[in-house]
């Protein structure tokens, strides 16, 4: 086993929403931009193998269950925003959440995510945000964290990241720099590029990824 390689899991679930996580599965399922190839694998997972439709209409099937990935210090769990989520069906990634973040495992959960987080206490004690946070208290009335709430596009605490529905790009820059899966010149001149949808970045980003 390749002691650098790193496994990246998508749970995947029925409204999940398609452009939240569109960033990052572009760049890790392409490796365009990585600066080791071959060095990390996007899974995706889900709480049973049954297909599932996202929100654009797009058909997903789960890889793999939650129940029998054996996750390891260094992978990352990648909860997107769903309508779904409070269903009751994905209790069990979601409970497994603070053990992960504890065992080295990133969790980074976005919109709808945070919010079935929060109601699971997951971020009672930690920093993170959410799409608003009377919201956030209004969805989830066992929810105590607002002390730790951060009005914030996206949120790192450790091994927990947060982000609003709104800030996808923000949410794969976090994810992206806290794995460092791109080298620091081409993550800055990417995520500029993209921010500020200005072409002379593209040059930057072109220069970065082949330097002197």
């Amino acid at each position: 086993m390749n002691p650098n390689h790193r496994n990246v899991y998508l749970y995947v679930l029925d409204s999940l929403a398609d452009w939240e996580i569109g960033f990052i599965t572009a760049e890790l399922r392409s490796g365009r931009y990585l600066k080791n190839e071959g060095a990390l694998t996007l899974t995706l997972i889900g709480a049973t193998l049954d297909p599932v439709t996202t929100m654009g209409g797009i058909s997903l099937t789960p890889e793999r269950r939650v129940g029998e990935i054996d996750f390891e210090k260094g992978d990352a769990v990648i909860l997107p925003g769903a309508d779904t989520w409070m269903d009751g069906s994905h209790l069990d990634v979601l409970r497994l959440a603070p053990d992960l973040t504890r065992a080295g495992v990133t969790v980074a959960a976005i919109c709808g995510a945070t919010v079935a987080l929060a109601g699971t206490g997951a971020l009672d004690t930690r920093r993170h945000t959410s799409n608003d946070r009377g919201f956030l208290a209004l969805a989830c009335p066992e929810y105590s964290g607002d002390a730790f709430y951060a009005e914030a596009p996206v949120v790192v605490d450790g091994q927990l990241i947060t982000a609003t529905g709104l800030a996808p790009l923000e949410f794969a820059h976090a994810l992206f720099r806290h794995l460092e899966v791109m080298h620091p010149a081409v993550l800055a001149a990417w995520y500029r590029l993209y921010e500020t949808q200005d072409g002379r970045h593209f040059q930057t980003l072109m220069a970065a990824l082949t330097p002197d």
